[in-house]
């Protein structure tokens, strides 16, 4: 690389993302268990309603932060991350019941969006705090600050959630009573979305970095554009949920979606960092209005006692989601590339990587709205027949 070349600043970059196979372990079982464990902390508040499986999975958290900030060796940080995975799976599958459980039937729509605002909100804070902390006090203190709010965590729920109330034992409902035509298509369209938008988040920073010569304090700028655009779309998008129907924003945010990602593919080549801040402004509100069109659409007709099960499915499919994005997206990343070792990679071969990536996300919101068109359809279908008599009809 000659000298002078920006990109020649960035060899530790280049050198963690050559070693980036064993460092994703920590991530990825984090998230494997815990999307394992989503149906049942659905099951879990379907049975027991708020206070108990939420305090219980709440003091998990504390213990799991200290194992990771004592880790000694890399398998002992990929358990403690494995125990914290389910725990955030309790926890983001119980807050989405819970959210739909208090709202009123006029105002889902605002409930979830103001969970993607809280959602993103948290996004947007833990790189930035993370990146604070690590110069000082090294990566052991973003697991030890995260004891400390767990707790808190803790306290908030054992205080503010009403005492479950006594209820007889009732029999957990089965896959078969939940999945059916108007809940499948949502959560397969759930997760094409999620692996999309995790590589963003994958491939996005090599891009930045590697591709464009970006310094790593200017890659965690325009990284940041996509969260904080998030928290101030969540709410609007809810709204707009509640006033115009799930059906027709579903379609606007996946619409938002492809668009956003076919722009990821082409801009960011074109005119460069302008190009990939452009298309970011484009697909980060589609994916609010998605995420709270789609939410209250799933939990929209389902009877109260399975809202926890259907809330464990939508975490679930997302998290799958978010691997494959980190996995197999990633490994079409590096396909084109043309290798695994970004070191010694000039800018055109990432270029051509990036581009490659994200006309696959593209063709995958494609496909999502191909699906969620179907499944409107369907509906529309099932609501225009009437209901058949028993017998013939013959008198």
């Amino acid at each position: 690389m000659p000298e002078g070349d920006p990109r020649s600043d960035h060899t530790p970059l280049r050198r963690a993302v050559a070693k980036r196979t064993s460092c994703r372990y920590s991530a990825s079982w984090r998230d494997l268990p815990g999307g394992c464990r989503r149906r049942l902390g659905g099951c879990q508040f379907t049975r027991r309603l708020r206070r108990r499986p939420i305090s219980t999975t709440s003091e998990t958290r504390p213990a799991a932060s200290l194992l990771c900030g004592v880790a000694p060796t890399l398998w002992w940080l990929v358990g403690a991350r494995a125990i914290q995975g389910v725990g955030a799976a309790f926890l983001m599958t119980l807050s989405m019941a819970l959210m739909r459980q208090i709202a009123s039937e006029a105002r889902v729509g605002r409930a979830m969006g103001r969970l993607g605002t809280v959602s993103a909100l948290g996004t947007a804070l833990g790189p930035s705090l993370g990146g604070l902390l690590i110069p000082p006090v090294g990566w052991r203190g973003v697991f030890w600050v995260q004891a400390p709010l767990a707790v808190i965590a803790l306290l908030l729920a054992l205080t503010t959630l009403p005492a479950d109330p006594r209820k007889k034992a009732t029999p957990t409902p089965g896959l078969g009573s939940v999945l059916n035509w108007t809940v499948a298509p949502n959560l397969i369209v759930n997760l094409l979305v999620a692996a999309v938008m995790m590589t963003t988040l994958v491939v996005g920073p090599f891009y930045l970095g590697a591709g464009l010569g970006l310094s790593a304090t200017s890659v965690g700028f325009v990284m940041a554009v996509g969260p904080v655009i998030s928290i101030f779309s969540g709410v609007p998008s809810g709204r707009l949920v509640d006033d115009w129907g799930s059906g027709r924003v579903l379609a606007i945010g996946l619409t938002l979606l492809a668009a956003g990602a076919f722009l990821l593919a082409l801009l960011p080549n074109l005119i460069g960092v302008a190009g990939y801040v452009l298309s970011i402004v484009v697909l980060t509100p589609g994916y609010q209005l998605f995420q709270a069109a789609n939410n209250t659409a799933a939990l929209a007709d389902v009877p109260k006692d399975r809202r926890g099960t259907v809330s464990g499915l939508l975490s679930l499919s997302r998290n799958i989601g978010l691997i494959a994005g980190a996995s197999a997206m990633g490994a079409v990343f590096a396909f084109g590339v043309g290798t695994e070792d970004f070191t010694h990679v000039s800018a055109a071969p990432i270029a051509t990587g990036m581009r490659l990536t994200f006309l696959l996300a593209g063709a995958l919101m494609v496909a999502a709205i191909l699906i969620a068109f179907a499944r409107r359809s369907s509906v529309a279908r099932l609501d225009r027949c009437p209901p058949r008599r028993a017998g013939n009809g013959r008198s």
